[in-house]
Order: C-alpha cells, then sequence, then structure tokens
C-alpha cells in the first residue's frame, strides 16, 4: 500500500456565518494524481487555500509527509501567543518567527507548491527570470558572496540556470526563455506557471484547474506532462479540473466535494457511475438519488 503523503482531517472553514467547507477529509497518496472535483461553488479552491496557507483553516488538520518530515500545515501558519512562550527566550523568538514569516513559503518549503486558477507570473519578467526567482530558496546569493564572485556564487548561478532551462525543456519554453512572460500566449503561460512551481523542487503539486481556457491540443499535452510529473520526478500531483475527460483519463484517485462536503470518492469508474456524483453536476433532487 502505498504511503499517504498529505492527510486531511475534519478540515473547516467559515467565513463569519458561511461555511465554506465542513468536516472535510481526504487522503493523498504519494506518486499518485489525485483530482479534487465537483461543481462551482462547491470548495474545491478554498481546500488548496487552506493546504498552501493562504487561509488559516478554521479547524481540522492538514500533516504532509515530504522530505521525511511530517508538517503541522495549521500549526506552521502561526497560533496565538501563549503563556509559555515567554518563558525562554529561545521559544519566544520561535513563535515570533512563525508569526512574522509564517505561511505560504513555509509551506512551499516542506515540499508543496501550487498554480493559480487565474494565471499569476511576473509579467514583466522574462520567463526564464521567473524560473530564476522561483529558487530563491534553493540558491546560495549572500551578498558577501555576490560582491566578491566567489567559486561557490557562480556554481549557484550556473546550477539555478541548468535547473531552469531543464523544466524549460520540459513544458517546451526553451525558444521563450528571453520573452517576457505577459507576451506569452495563454496556453504557455500555463505551462511556465507549472515549470515556476517545480523549481521550487516540490514533492507535491497542487494545480488549480491548469486545463481552463486550452483547447482539446493544448489539453492532451497537458495530461501527458502531468502524468511524466508523476512517473518521471516521482512528484504527487493535486488536481482541481472541470475537464472530466481529463479528469477521467489521467486520475488514479477522486474526492468530489459539493457545497464543502465530501459526497464520493474513489476511482474514476466508481466516480462517473456514482449517482450522488450525477446529481451534483445536474441538479437532479436528493430524493431522485436515494
Amino acid at each position: 500500500m502505498s504511503e499517504v503523503v498529505l492527510s486531511v482531517e475534519n478540515l473547516m472553514m467559515h467565513f463569519g456565518g458561511i461555511k465554506a467547507l465542513s468536516d472535510v477529509s481526504l487522503k493523498v497518496k504519494r506518486n499518485s494524481i489525485f483530482a479534487l472535483i465537483g461543481p462551482n461553488g462547491a470548495g474545491k479552491t478554498t481546500v488548496f487555500n487552506c493546504l498552501t496557507g493562504f487561509y488559516k483553516a478554521s479547524g481540522g488538520h492538514i500533516e504532509l509527509n515530504t522530505r521525511g518530515v511530517k508538517t503541522d500545515v495549521i500549526k506552521m501558519l502561526g497560533e496565538p501567543f501563549k503563556a509559555t512562550d515567554f518563558v525562554s527566550p529561545k521559544s519566544f523568538i520561535g513563535r515570533l518567527h512563525y508569526k512574522m514569516f509564517g505561511g505560504t513559503h513555509l509551506i512551499n518549503r516542506a515540499g508543496l507548491a501550487r498554480t493559480f486558477q487565474n494565471i499569476r507570473l511576473f509579467r514583466e519578467m522574462s520567463v526564464l527570470e521567473n524560473l530564476l526567482v522561483a529558487q530563491h530558496m534553493w540558491v546560495n546569493r549572500g551578498m558577501l558572496a555576490g560582491i566578491l564572485n566567489t567559486k561557490g556564487y557562480r556554481k549557484a548561478e550556473s546550477d539555478a540556470l541548468d535547473h531552469a532551462f531543464y523544466w524549460l525543456e520540459v513544458v517546451d519554453l526553451v525558444d521563450c526563455a528571453n520573452r517576457l512572460a505577459g507576451e506569452l500566449s495563454y496556453g504557455q503561460q500555463r505551462r511556465l506557471e507549472i515549470a515556476r512551481a517545480m523549481c521550487t523542487r516540490p514533492q507535491i503539486i497542487c494545480l488549480d484547474e491548469p486545463a481552463a481556457g486550452l483547447n482539446p491540443q493544448e489539453t492532451e499535452a497537458l495530461s501527458a506532462m502531468i502524468r511524466l510529473l508523476r512517473d518521471e520526478h516521482d512528484l504527487t500531483v493535486v488536481l482541481i479540473e472541470h475537464d472530466m475527460g481529463m479528469v477521467m483519463s489521467i486520475s488514479d484517485h477522486i474526492v468530489v466535494l459539493d457545497h464543502g462536503v465530501v459526497i464520493a470518492e474513489g476511482g474514476p469508474d466508481a466516480i462517473r457511475h456514482d449517482p450522488k456524483v450525477i446529481a451534483a453536476y445536474l441538479g437532479a433532487e436528493e430524493e431522485e438519488v436515494v
């Protein structure tokens, strides 16, 4: 049985009196393609925002099992100060660090990266520069080393360029390396965003509607790329997608949300024929699926 790389238990997210998520639980196996689907407004992106630290969940537990360490995501986002935090300078500094710097970048450093429904690139930077910026946590770019142009600094720069061009080759954008990101076509920007996420060296990548706006040929190429990430790069892919043909063709396991609640989970065949899933998408009355 495959090891669980991401575990979510009883996840809740409330915005005032609105319950966006209610008791969502799921487990993602390592080196798998896991799809989270559901109608518009089901809470899929809210789950992603909780996983990646853009929201701090109202309740529940999220655990990453990446880089050989188990990480409590909600705790990493920073908890309120407690009396025990002032017992020693070490505990106070530790809590202050998480309060000031806890969040998405620490979750990314722990091994989880994401893309967005609405593409978020540095549009006025080149394609290559977008990938170099993404490596800032992994490259030794100390100010003194840069001023002195040390051997270690030069090697770090060279390694970062090699890593960037490797992912440009994977996503077929080598010829666009020196173009501004904002000048690329929509499909190319989608691929660049995936490459930028991969430059952070994740073990899990969350793709939020990566096929949105793509034509059938681009969607097929994207499907092949996602399989390659799993099969050749030992990556776990967590996917939100409305293209059901794509989801059913590439997913190992699927969880279906509706109104912030898990209504079904299983393999593609089981989900395809589940009456609750059909009702959620087609709007059937509850008594029709009982």
